[in-house]
């Protein structure tokens, strides 16, 4: 069971998500409670390469109020927990023109933090406008088909 934390819904309007990922964050202790009073936000975020680990950069965990002596710092540098073959894998991929990994959504699983990392394409403002106009026509035949549903007689 997974509960969703925050979700990077931008990063689905600006990049083609070309293959999905599953990484650990290591975080310190202020960190999770405040992810638990859901002051996260995963906009703009991204991850790249930071000597031999793969960090989470960008992602802004808020102070938690109540921490006693110890605070951390609200934009510092996660670093992600991937299998070695992963990694490996996610740079010949990065290392591609115009391909970047950015951060999608956040959730919990079986106790852990959890994110889900996209290896992404940038979208130019053509291909922005053409999803625009599908979701455009989308919505008015999903709204076509229901008025349709309603007006039909004996159901």
């Amino acid at each position: 069971m997974s509960a969703e934390i925050t979700t990077n819904r931008k990063a689905l309007r600006d990049f083609h998500i070309l293959e999905r990922f599953e990484a650990g964050v290591e975080l310190r202790g202020t960190e999770v409670k405040s992810i638990r009073a859901g002051l996260v936000s995963l906009q703009g975020s991204f991850a790249r390469m930071d000597g031999p680990n793969l960090c989470l950069y960008e992602s802004s965990v808020q102070p938690y109020e109540r921490a006693s002596h110890e605070q951390h710092e609200p934009k510092r540098v996660r670093r992600l927990l991937l299998h070695r073959s992963e990694i490996d894998r996610l740079v010949g991929e990065i290392e591609r023109a115009g391909r970047t990994v950015v951060a999608l959504r956040m959730y919990w699983k079986s106790g852990r933090v959890k994110v889900e990392l996209g290896l992404g394409k940038g979208k130019d403002d053509g291909d922005k406008r053409a999803d625009l106009k599908k979701r455009v026509s989308d919505r008015e035949v999903d709204r076509a088909i229901a008025d349709f549903q309603r007006k039909r007689p004996g159901r």
